[in-house]
């Protein structure tokens, strides 16, 4: 395998809303109440909806920066790369990491878009997810044909909106949502409800993934209250984890046996041993829990539905064949601190160094392009879609490590984190 050969798809990179992002998709009636940019006495920037200010601007945006600088909160535009909030330049930085396509999930918004379903006026709420779809799908993606999975956002706070929602941007390309790993954590019926049908089944309809992204339950674990960060950002997989378990014992999977749901950014390491406890939960309680999965294990069920995917995973590559190869997909994770931008062939080669080129091809692109109904190579010619020829396209994009003037003060407690994964608990 030479990592020049690489085709990559990202599925799972982030946004940088730009400011101006609604100004030709809100409806007049709303423009003087759609989200905006304001500037804080001290020069830092935040987006501001309905009174509320996000709370954070550009959460964790840190590709370029010396790891000294690496922190949650960027707080101006002009504290990040371009390529975090600008579609040309996430291209060029797209290129320069031998990255073909990508998909991106929203920042202000939080992952399901928890800022705008907070708001008292429905009304003006839907008008925004819309917006802001439109401007994703249109703008974003529209910008650069064969480069992004389009994902949605919906207004989860009403199921058969959700569904209205789904397949009014499945219409315009977007076959992708996100949605939350646990609805419950925000105010509204658990997975094992059958409040979210009318979505569900839009979704099987529309042939729509469901991406489920760790922290998209505005939570994440705690250990204790004086932990460190490194202790969260240890455990966040667990998140997927938990969301894994919590969906395989539901009757989502029965009443809609099409759907595929992604666990976004949990990894795949863990996976194999949830699978083995399912199962053995399966074959030692369900004769007195009232489990039925049809004659099948869990394990079996999970490979019909599930989509996993991986940074950079030896442990999980290791047992590809118990996770499912045909379930496996790559992220970058621009521009978090957890990417391997812009060196990632490089470290990826290592990883799947002695894995056969079938595997290889349907864990860094195949299985995302089928999955998530991509198909960049209707595009351009596939050896132009390689990491050597859009490295070759790249000559011009800077991509040395450099200051960009942000202090991090360090020893930030896990409990810190988890007030910045939850944002409205910031603003009580």
């Amino acid at each position: 395998m030479n990592v020049e050969d690489l085709v990559l798809v990202s599925v799972d990179d982030h946004i940088i809303e730009p400011r101006e992002m609604f100004d030709a998709h809100i409806p007049e009636r709303y423009r003087d109440r759609a989200p905006r940019v304001l500037t804080d006495e001290d020069g830092s920037e935040y987006w501001l909806f309905e009174g509320e200010r996000a709370a954070y601007m550009g959460l964790n945006a840190v590709a370029g920066c010396p790891p000294e600088e690496y922190g949650l909160n960027p707080t101006r535009y002009d504290q990040m790369r371009k390529g975090c909030y600008d579609v040309d330049e996430r291209v060029g930085d797209m290129n320069a990491n031998g990255v073909l396509g990508s998909l991106n999930f929203p920042t202000f918004p939080h992952f399901c878009g928890q800022l705008f379903a907070r708001q008292q006026d429905k009304e003006l709420s839907l008008a925004v997810v819309r917006a802001y779809n439109d401007w994703h799908i249109d703008e974003w993606c529209g910008a650069h044909p064969g480069r992004f999975i389009p994902c949605g956002i919906t207004p989860y706070w009403d199921p058969n909106l959700m569904a209205e929602e789904v397949r009014r941007i499945a219409g315009k390309g977007c076959h992708a949502v996100t949605f939350s790993e646990n609805p419950e954590k925000l105010g509204h019926p658990s997975l094992h409800s059958d409040h979210w049908d009318p979505f569900w089944h839009a979704c099987q309809e529309s042939d729509t993934v469901v991406c489920l992204h760790i922290g998209s339950s505005s939570s994440l674990l705690l250990t204790a209250s004086d932990a460190p960060a490194d202790v969260m950002i240890s455990i966040t997989p667990m998140n997927s984890f938990l969301a894994l378990n919590d969906l395989m014992w539901t009757s989502i999977f029965k009443k809609f046996p099409r759907i595929k749901i992604a666990m976004s950014e949990g990894g795949i390491g863990w996976i194999p041993y949830a699978l083995e406890r399912m199962d053995y939960v399966y074959e030692h309680h369900h004769s007195w829990t009232g489990a039925d999965f049809g004659g099948r294990r869990p394990s079996d069920v999970y490979r019909d539905h599930i989509v996993t995917c991986f940074i950079d995973d030896a442990s999980g590559l290791e047992l590809r064949h118990r996770v499912g190869v045909d379930s496996i997909t790559w992220e970058c994770d621009y521009p978090h601190s957890d990417s391997t931008w812009p060196h990632s062939p490089e470290l990826l080669g290592k990883s799947l160094s002695g894995i056969p080129d079938d595997e290889v091809d349907k864990m860094t692109h195949l299985n995302a392009m089928r999955v998530f109904q991509f198909d960049p190579f209707a595009v351009r010619p596939k050896e132009r879609c390689t990491v050597g020829a859009l490295r070759s396209e790249a000559s011009d994009v800077d991509i040395s490590i450099r200051s960009l003037g942000r202090k991090n003060e360090g020893g930030m407690k896990a409990t810190e984190l988890a007030a910045i994964a939850r944002p409205e608990a910031l603003d009580a």
